[in-house]
C-alpha cells in the first residue's frame, strides 16, 4: 500500500531525464579539453590542503 504514488514519481523523475535536453555551454568544454581556464589552477591548487592528508604519500610504496 502506497507504492503506487512512489513509482509513479520515479517514473516521472526517470521519463524527464530520457527526453531532457541538457544546454551544453560549448566555450567551456572547449577549455576543459584544451587544458586552459580562466583562471590560473595551479594557485587554487597551492591554496587547497587535503584534511587527510597524513604526509607520508612520498613514503608509501
Amino acid at each position: 500500500m502506497g507504492r503506487g504514488r512512489a513509482k509513479a514519481k520515479q517514473t516521472k523523475v526517470a521519463r524527464e531525464l530520457k527526453y531532457s535536453v541538457p544546454t551544453t555551454d560549448f566555450d567551456a568544454l572547449q577549455r576543459e579539453l584544451s587544458g586552459k581556464s580562466s583562471n590560473d589552477s595551479h594557485e587554487d591548487e597551492d591554496r587547497y590542503e587535503d584534511p587527510y592528508d597524513d604526509g607520508y604519500d612520498d613514503y608509501r610504496r
